[in-house]
Order: structure tokens, then sequence, then C-alpha cells
């Protein structure tokens, strides 16, 4: 298995050292956060003088006896030194029965700069400042972006591995298996597991089929404006008895257990967010390829997809912005920057580069504007609007 460094969040962790803080790390099942907490511990080791690191991981066998939550405090407690950097490391935290107990009582001691990984089921974001009584700082670990795909497999061919990274998508344990069907078992293997042990097992979900046929359904509805009431009315085709309250509340799970994430929209004459419909987007473009195949396979809504993580990768705050009639895929702010984005496929033809086009045009304020696409050519420019080949877009390379 080839490692990677992944510097991004390294950088996170790094910048977290010392505050007084519960540092979480955050995501997906298999997105890579016990090798990120891995490194970020090989860090320590090597700038850190006077280092005194605990490092525990709870699946391992030779933690047992600290599944419990009296045992893991008076463990930690006991291996504290006096002038000492003390750090503490716990990884898989939530096999400890009671594990909050034990890290709220040593984060009031003010002993350890403590940190934590574990499942999503049990830390989610919503759940921190209730689990943990100090401040938490949430690290958000997502699955392997294109660039970091590109660094692991050691490949230069941008065009090419573009377009095996769209099937493969970004989940790393995939990448072990060289058979193509063998990473797609496991992509949907790690999908259903949280769907059907992570999401039944914390919020004791009587109707397996419900949430299976929201979640399908989601998945085949990434990059669409979506709303529980048109979900209700397309599963209530097939005669099921589903209701609107229902669905919003599997979203939301789904949401919490970093599977989905959603955009919300905003009418950029009247600065508001809408209720209404929302797009929703899927934590990995693979796990939607490895489930459902090639069905209702389309191009940009995947594209939108991608380039939505990678936006959130790049620390925007991404919302779908509505100008009269007229979409815009992306309104991305980060400070005071602001980008206005089009995601498409193939923009060859005058009508369809006219159709991302126009809506551009019609923003009259002075903020940058993209189109993304699969142009295959270096960034160009037309009528003042930036024009972005995806691949290159996402690699870095424009």
């Amino acid at each position: 298995m080839n490692i990677i460094e992944r510097t991004e969040y390294l950088d996170k962790l790094i910048g977290c050292i010392g505050t007084p803080d519960i540092k979480v790390i955050t995501g997906i099942r298999r997105s890579g956060k016990s090798i990120l907490i891995s490194q970020f511990s090989d860090y320590l080791k090597k700038s850190t003088k006077n280092l005194n690191l605990i490092y525990i991981d709870l699946q391992q066998l030779d933690y047992v006896d600290l599944l419990e939550y009296k045992s893991l405090h008076d463990f930690c407690v006991g291996k504290h030194k006096k002038n000492k950097t003390n750090v503490l490391i716990i990884d898989e935290v939530q096999l400890c029965d009671g594990f909050e107990k034990a890290i709220n009582s040593l984060h009031s001691k003010r002993i350890y700069d403590i940190y934590l990984t574990g499942s999503n089921a049990f830390l989610l974001s919503s759940d921190l400042a209730t689990l943990f009584t100090g401040r938490t700082i949430e690290v958000e670990v997502l699955p392997f972006s294109f660039s970091e795909y590109l660094q692991y497999f050691e490949r230069n061919d941008i065009q090419e591995a573009f377009d095996d990274y769209f099937k493969i998508g970004g989940m790393p344990g995939s990448y072990e298996y060289h058979d193509e069907r063998r990473r797609y078992d496991y992509i949907t293997d790690v999908y259903r597991t949280i769907i059907e042990r992570d999401l039944f097992q914390k919020y004791r979900i009587r109707n397996k089929r419900e949430l299976m046929q929201v979640s399908d359904f989601m998945l085949d509805n990434i990059s669409n404006l979506t709303s529980p009431h048109n979900i209700c009315v397309e599963l209530n085709k097939d005669y099921s008895q589903i209701t609107e309250k229902t669905i919003s509340k599997y979203i939301s799970y789904l949401e919490r257990s970093f599977v989905l994430y959603v955009a919300n929209r905003y009418d950029l004459k009247g600065k508001k967010y809408l209720r209404s419909s929302k797009k929703y987007y899927v934590a990995d473009h693979g796990i939607r390829y490895a489930v459902l195949g090639s069905r209702n396979l389309d191009y940009g809504r995947t594209y939108e997809n991608i380039v939505y993580l990678e936006l959130r990768r790049r620390g925007y705050d991404v919302y779908v912005g509505k100008l009269y009639q007229k979409e815009i895929d992306f309104v991305a702010t980060k400070q005071s920057e602001k980008l206005y984005i089009q995601v498409s496929d193939d923009i060859s033809q005058e009508s369809t580069l006219k159709r991302e086009y126009e809506p551009l045009l019609a923003i009259k304020d002075g903020y940058q504007k993209i189109i993304i696409a699969r142009t295959r050519h270096p960034m160009y420019q037309y009528e003042g609007i930036k024009i972005f080949d995806i691949a290159r877009w996402l690699a870095g390379n424009d």
C-alpha cells in the first residue's frame, strides 16, 4: 500500500498544537483518518522536544483493558509526566464505553493536548458540543482529491488519469485492489456498513428498506435540486408509505455521517437563502458509481459533485445561486473572495457554452466568474469569464 502525506490536513493539525481544545478528526468511514493521525504522531516525534506522547489505538488487543472509561482515564493519568510536553492521541475512541466521561475529565485536568479519531456514527459534528464539555476543534477529512490520486499512483498523464479517477473515486482503501470489480465491492461494503450498521445502531431505525431507498435515491440524484416532498412523491409511486418527515430525518442522518453534503440555494438579487429545494452531493463520487453503476449516469452532474468537494477542500463555503430564473451552480466564498462557477461536461457546442455563460454574464458585480468543463485545454477566457479544463483545474495546473 502506497502512503502519501496529506499535507492539507496535516497542516491543520499542526496549527492546533498546544491549543486547549479537544481536537477531533471526523469524516466518512475509510477516508484515511487513522493514517493521518499516525502521520501526525510521527511529526510530533520528530519536531517536539521533551515529548511524552501517549498513542492508543483501541482496535488493537494491546489496549483491550482500556475499553471502559474509568480504566482509560486512570491509564492516561498514570502515563502523564511532569515537565514534559504531554500529548494524548486516541484512535477509534468510540470503542471505549463511556469514552466522553474519560476525555472530559482528562481535559478538565489540563494535563494533555488531546487528539481523537473515531467512527463517524459516534463523533458526528452535531454531537461534539454535547459529548464534550470543553471546546472542540474539528478537522474534517474527505476522501482523496484528484491531485492526491495523481500523487498516490505517481501519474503524470492528467487527462487519462482523470478518466480513471472519475470511475474509481477517492476512497483510498479501494486503491489496494487491482481488479475494478473488487474495488467497487470494497466501496459498496463501506457504504452499506455506514447505512446498515452505523446509522441503524445509533438511531435505532426500524425500517431498513426505507432508509436504503432514500439513500439510493439521493445517490441517484446528486447535483439535482431535491426536496423531501419530491422524494416522497417519487418513492410512493412504488407503493411506499414513507412520509416527508421520515425522509427529512433520514437525509439529516446521512449528512451527519458525512455520506451527504448539502448546498443551500441563495437568491443573489434578494440576498436571502431559499427554503425550497437544495442540492446534495455524495462524499465521494466513487460511491455512486460503485452502488448504482452507470444507471442514469450524467457526466456533468458527477463533475459538479467533484468540483463541490474540491471547493470545500480549498476552504470555501459553497451554495447554489439563483438569479431570476437562472441557476448558478456554485457561489463559493472565502473571507473577501467570491467565485461564481458553472460546471459542465462538454461545451464545444456554441449552444451549450451559451447556456453556461449567460447566467454568469447576468451577474453585474466584479467578482470572478468561472466555467469548469472537460475542455482538455489550458485555461482561456470568454467575455471575461475564465474557462478551465476540470482535470487541469483539479490538479492545480492552471
